[in-house]
């Protein structure tokens, strides 16, 4: 019988006691930038909040959006659900922005190297397919109960898109325009951020998306650690078996990740028309 679990739970305990500091370490930075959105998001009066995102949605996405997302909010705060909302919301940014400075470098370290990409093409098909509740085990024994764990379980199970749609982009950028950028002498540095990148944006921004649906929806999963949120209202409603908190709280999910999705989307969509255009 091969028992692989055994060999995993000893490089777990392994990694626990001979980096404790680091991962120590690791979780008061953390900790710092999640308390400092959190403490922004809910120390901002609701109705500033409100408006500023309702019309970041309107210049975005149009005024159907941005009613929306005026209606969507203030339903919440009429729920008695705005500080879970900001809670979840800032576990989702925090989660989100590490998971794309990760991701997007990978992405295009994978799309120059055939290596890299050869080598990181099964390590993205397991971390995508791995059951999302067993992230938090090794989360939970690194970094304790609490956000922090949840924000780094959500950061590997969010991840692959952005490193996958960074690598296509950049791939799809057609050959003869970089062949056209070599023959004018320019570096490769100059290629990637003036050609490569700004060519694979609408790509990359769909994987913006992407991961920040993925973030969302494990941060939900999260509360099972204490990670707190609209996620523990949902999980309220589970264990305790009261059927309309449950409701009240995936009706709050659903809003935010409504909102999260068309906004973001409205990026990817305004860059395809620019360089159509162009």
């Amino acid at each position: 019988m091969i028992r692989i679990g055994k060999y995993i739970e000893h490089f777990i305990n392994w990694l626990t006691h001979n980096f404790g500091p680091f991962f120590k370490a690791l979780k008061i930075g953390v900790e710092a930038m999640v308390g400092s959105v959190q403490w922004l998001l809910t120390f901002t009066p609701f109705y500033i909040v409100i408006t500023l995102l309702a019309f970041l949605a309107w210049k975005r996405a149009g005024w159907g959006v941005g009613i929306m997302t005026l209606l969507g909010l203030g339903f919440i705060y009429g729920m008695g659900y705005w500080g879970q909302t900001m809670e979840t919301l800032a576990l989702v940014l925090v989660s989100a922005v590490i998971a794309l400075l990760i991701g997007i470098p990978l992405g295009i370290w994978a799309a120059k190297s055939n290596t890299a990409g050869k080598m990181m093409r099964p390590l993205m098909d397991f971390m995508q397919t791995m059951p999302a509740f067993v992230y938090l085990i090794p989360a939970v024994l690194f970094f304790g109960l609490g956000k922090v764990p949840g924000v780094f379980a959500t950061i590997i199970f969010a991840m692959p898109p952005a490193v996958r749609l960074t690598t296509l982009g950049i791939k799809q950028v057609p050959e003869d325009i970089v062949e056209a950028t070599h023959s004018f002498g320019a570096t490769s540095r100059q290629l990637l951020f003036k050609v490569e990148l700004p060519l694979a944006m609408p790509t990359l921004l769909a994987g913006v998306n992407q991961t920040i649906m993925m973030a969302l929806s494990m941060v939900v999963i999260s509360a099972m650690i204490a990670a707190g949120g609209l996620g523990e209202v949902v999980l309220k409603g589970i264990t305790q078996l009261k059927i309309g908190v449950g409701f009240e709280g995936g009706i709050a999910v659903v809003i935010l990740a409504i909102i999260l999705d068309r906004i973001t989307q409205s990026f990817g969509k305004r860059k395809q028309r620019t360089s159509k255009t162009t």
